[in-house]
């Protein structure tokens, strides 16, 4: 008897992976027509549909491979506090939250981090020297840092990597003195030229496959996402909240 139940078990399993697998590659299949390339699929909390990892950043797919998911979604069990207010937990930025933390770890060496000495919290800015509102954040940085805000900088030039302000974030990135160049360019003075491998090209696509498209565009120790600039008492607050 008991053999007979080992052997219907494992029956059960061998037909179920051919058709996880087959999911897998309508989704892949699905997506890579509109320009998706599949890195991860996994189940979802919604029934019937997966969240899948690509080079774009997450989205939700329908199992059958039919129907796309591309905004967010709004979990209405779930809520949280931004900037003061309550709001439906975003299912999507949930998920991506943890794999955001892990990719951030791996671009600890590549940041430009202006150190808090008395560090109680650790902010990534992904930030573009030309952009009013990253100048505005800069310009209260002692504030941050001692309120015990250590924040690290990564790159964003809003118009592309080629633009002016991206090779200008290059010549940043190469400097000897890289959070003096930072401070002149958010100044508006001139950044000296030098050019070396940096990781500017790759801190733009990982902020796209974040999901940002703005600067300054603030991430929390946890891996959440604050788009926009915040003050100092704000960003405490909102730190706290998170605690």
């Amino acid at each position: 008897m008991k053999k007979s139940v080992k052997t219907l078990l494992s029956v059960l399993v061998a037909s179920m992976l051919p058709l996880t697998a087959v999911a897998n590659e309508k989704i892949s299949q699905a997506l890579s027509e509109v320009g998706l390339t599949v890195q991860e699929v996994k189940a979802s909390p919604m029934t019937g549909v997966s969240q899948v990892i690509t080079d774009q950043g997450l989205f939700f797919m329908s199992d059958d491979g039919r129907y796309l998911i591309a905004g967010n979604v709004l979990d209405l069990q779930q809520w949280q506090t931004i900037r003061g207010q309550k709001v439906p937990t975003n299912l999507k930025d949930q998920l991506m939250a943890p794999i955001i933390v892990q990719k951030l770890a791996e671009q600890k060496d590549q940041v430009i981090e202006y150190k808090s000495p008395k560090e109680k919290y650790v902010v990534h800015v992904f930030t573009d020297p030309s952009c009013a509102y990253c100048r505005k954040l800069h310009q209260e940085m002692k504030d941050y840092l001692n309120a015990g805000i250590t924040v690290r900088y990564l790159a964003f030039p809003r118009a592309g990597v080629a633009s002016e302000t991206g090779l200008q974030m290059q010549h940043i990135w190469c400097a000897k003195d890289k959070n003096g160049a930072m401070d002149n360019a958010k100044a508006d003075k001139t950044v000296a030229k030098a050019m070396c491998q940096n990781p500017v090209a790759s801190q733009y696509a990982l902020a796209q496959f974040f999901g940002i498209n703005g600067t300054p565009a603030v991430i929390l120790p946890d891996g959440s996402l604050i788009p926009g600039y915040m003050p100092v008492a704000a960003m405490l607050q909102q730190l706290n909240t998170g605690e």
